[in-house]
C-alpha cells in the first residue's frame, strides 16, 4: 500500500478521485493547503486523510511513501526537490519546470535520492490510446507521417481571476505552457522526438501577459510532420487529434480533458486491412483511463513492473517542445532540436523583465 500525500486541493481533487479508484493500491494519507476549508471540503470528511497547511508535516511523515504536487507552477521544482530530499516519490503536475536548466536539476534531484519523480499526463490513458497501441504493436499503423491537433478551449475572466494566472511570474507560460502540453506529450509518444519546430503565438482572447493563441508546425526524428492549433477563445472545449500514419488514420473524438476516453476512429488506408484492426479492437479489454490509469502505471512501476509510466525524461521532452515553440515564435525562425545547454532559452524563456519578479499579477 503506497502512503500518499496531496499538496493542493485544486487539482488535487481529480488526483483523490484517481487514488480513491485504486484503493487497493493507495492511501491518501494527508491533504496539505493553505486554505483548510476547500481542503476540508475536498476530502469531505474522509477519516483517513490528516489535513493541514504545512508542507514539512507531510515531508517529515513515514507514513507517506509518494508526495503529489499540485501547487502553483511557480513552486513545482522547489517543492518537487524538497520531497526527493525527504526520501520521498513524487507526482508532479505540469508544467514540470520553467526551463530546461530546472529540469535537469529535477533529474539530478531524482538520481541523488533513488526515488522516483513521475510527471502528470493523464491524457495517455484511456480506452482511445489503448486501442492505438494494440494497432501499432499489432503491425497495421505503421511508421507516422502526419498529425494535426487543435486545442480550442475558452478561457475568460473567471479563469484569470485567480492572480498568478495569466502572469509570466506566476504561471511561467499560456496557452503553451499550461494548456496545449497535453496533446503535444500524446503527439510524441506516437511520432517521436521533436527534430524541428515553427511558430507564431499571440495574445488575442483575454487582457494577459501571456500567449492565449498559437499556431505551430513541427517536424520530428522520424520525418513525420505536425500542426498544432492553439486558442483560448474557442465558443466550447474541444480537444481533437487526427493521426495519419502509413496503413491508417487514427481520429480521437473532441473530448476536451480525456481526449483518451471519446470515441475513436481507426480506418485502414487499405480497406482489405480494416477487418483485422476491427478484430484487434474487438478483442481489447476496457482499461482504466484518465488518472485512475495514470496513477495505475505509477504503482506498477513502484512495484517493479515499469514500462507505463510516465518518466521524467517524457517531462523533460515536454518542456523542451515548449522552450522550442518560445524561441521560434520569438525569433521568426525554425528551431533545431535537440536544445543543448547553450541554447538561447535554456536558462528561461521569461521575458527578461519578468525574469525576477515573484509570482502575481505585474
Amino acid at each position: 500500500m503506497i502512503g500518499v500525500a496531496i499538496l493542493g486541493a485544486g487539482i488535487g481533487r481529480e488526483h483523490l478521485a484517481g487514488y480513491r479508484a485504486l484503493s487497493d493500491r493507495f492511501t491518501v494519507r494527508r491533504l496539505v493547503d493553505l486554505d483548510p476549508a476547500r481542503a476540508a471540503e475536498v476530502a469531505a470528511g474522509d477519516p483517513a486523510i490528516r489535513l493541514g497547511t504545512d508542507l514539512a508535516d507531510a515531508l517529515n511523515d513515514p507514513d507517506i511513501h509518494l508526495v503529489d504536487v499540485c501547487l502553483p507552477p511557480h513552486l513545482h521544482v522547489p517543492v518537487a526537490v524538497q520531497a526527493l530530499e525527504a526520501g520521498k516519490h513524487v507526482v508532479l503536475e505540469k508544467p514540470i519546470a520553467p526551463s530546461l536548466a530546472d529540469c535537469d536539476r529535477l533529474a539530478e534531484a531524482e538520481t541523488r535520492s533513488g526515488r522516483r519523480l513521475f510527471p502528470v499526463f493523464q491524457y495517455r490513458y484511456g480506452r482511445g490510446t489503448a486501442a492505438l497501441d494494440a494497432l501499432i504493436a499489432a503491425g497495421l499503423a505503421g511508421r507516422p507521417q502526419v498529425a494535426a491537433l487543435e486545442t480550442h478551449w475558452n478561457r475568460g475572466a473567471a479563469y484569470y481571476a485567480v492572480p498568478w494566472r495569466g502572469t509570466w511570474a506566476g504561471e511561467r507560460g499560456g496557452a503553451v505552457l499550461g494548456h496545449a502540453i497535453h496533446n503535444h506529450d500524446l503527439l510524441c509518444r506516437y511520432f517521436g522526438q521533436p527534430a524541428g519546430v515553427a511558430a507564431q503565438v499571440a495574445t488575442r482572447v483575454n487582457p494577459i501577459e501571456t500567449e492565449d493563441c498559437a499556431a505551430i508546425a513541427l517536424r520530428f526524428d522520424t520525418g513525420a510532420l505536425a500542426t498544432s492549433s492553439v486558442t483560448l477563445g474557442a465558443a466550447t472545449d474541444t480537444t481533437r487529434l487526427r493521426l495519419v500514419f502509413e496503413h491508417l488514420t487514427a481520429t480521437s473524438g473532441d473530448t476536451p480533458y480525456a481526449p483518451a476516453e471519446g470515441d475513436w476512429r481507426f480506418v485502414a488506408r487499405d480497406p482489405a486491412r480494416q477487418p483485422q484492426v476491427d478484430a484487434t479492437l474487438a478483442a481489447l479489454p476496457r482499461p482504466r483511463a484518465g488518472f485512475a490509469g495514470y496513477f495505475e502505471a505509477i504503482a506498477e512501476a513502484l512495484a517493479g513492473r515499469p514500462g507505463r509510466e510516465v518518466t521524467l525524461a517524457d517531462g523533460r521532452r515536454s518542456i523542451e517542445l515548449v522552450t522550442a515553440v518560445y524561441e521560434a515564435a520569438r525569433g521568426g525562425k525554425e528551431v533545431a532540436l535537440p536544445l543543448t545547454i547553450g541554447s538561447e532559452f535554456y536558462a528561461s524563456w521569461l521575458p527578461r523583465e519578468t525574469a525576477t519578479s515573484g509570482p502575481g499579477r505585474g
